[in-house]
């Protein structure tokens, strides 16, 4: 296996793990009082939209030829500490 067959697989494994958390803080979200509902559901609609562009990101990774993929690796970098950060916010907030 190659570098960037590696590098997909370990943000393929982190994306899944946060889709995870992202699932259980709306259900949590989801057992919520009324009064922060709103809030808890702001919050996880914001890392719906991280998650999405990480996704958009792991795809373009993916569709990158062997040469390409060093160039993108600095932006998919940027957006996975986003999201990373977002989950630890999030998940502060739920606590």
């Amino acid at each position: 296996m190659g570098m960037k067959e590696a590098y997909e697989q370990k943000l393929q494994a982190q994306l899944d793990k946060w889709s995870a958390e992202i699932d259980k803080l709306k259900a949590e979200a989801d057992s919520a009082e009324a009064d922060v509902q709103i809030d808890y559901y702001k919050k996880i609609e914001e890392l719906r939209s991280v998650q999405f562009a990480a996704t958009n990101k792991l795809s373009e990774l993916k569709n990158a030829g062997d040469d390409a993929w060093e160039d993108l690796k600095t932006g998919i970098d940027s957006v996975w500490d986003s999201l990373g950060n977002a989950l630890k916010s999030a998940s502060a907030m739920f606590k």
